[in-house]
């Protein structure tokens, strides 16, 4: 057990890679943050519609944009972590 765990952390409490289960506070964590960038990318998208000042327009836009790809992000990662696992089941 001591082993395991010296392989899993450095001396400054850092994990050295990610456990392989996700626990289920973490599972609710990852759904929250999918929901907020859902939901910013959604208001941002409302907002710049309604927009006249091509500026703000623009920047809503943007700010839309990197909502989404933050979206995409965590859905790859999460995606990513599960095709091993699917792999080892098989």
């Amino acid at each position: 057990m001591q082993q395991q765990q010296n392989n899993m952390t450095q001396p400054n409490g850092m994990m050295m890679k990610p456990p392989v289960m996700v626990t289920v506070k973490d599972s609710l964590y990852l759904t929250d943050m999918l929901s907020w960038n859902l939901l910013a990318m959604k208001k941002a998208h409302f907002f710049a519609q309604h927009a006249q000042d091509p500026t703000i327009k623009s920047q809503l836009e943007k700010c839309g944009q990197m909502h989404q790809h933050h979206y995409e992000r965590i859905l790859s990662h999460l995606d990513a972590n599960s095709q091993p696992m699917a792999q080892q089941q098989q």
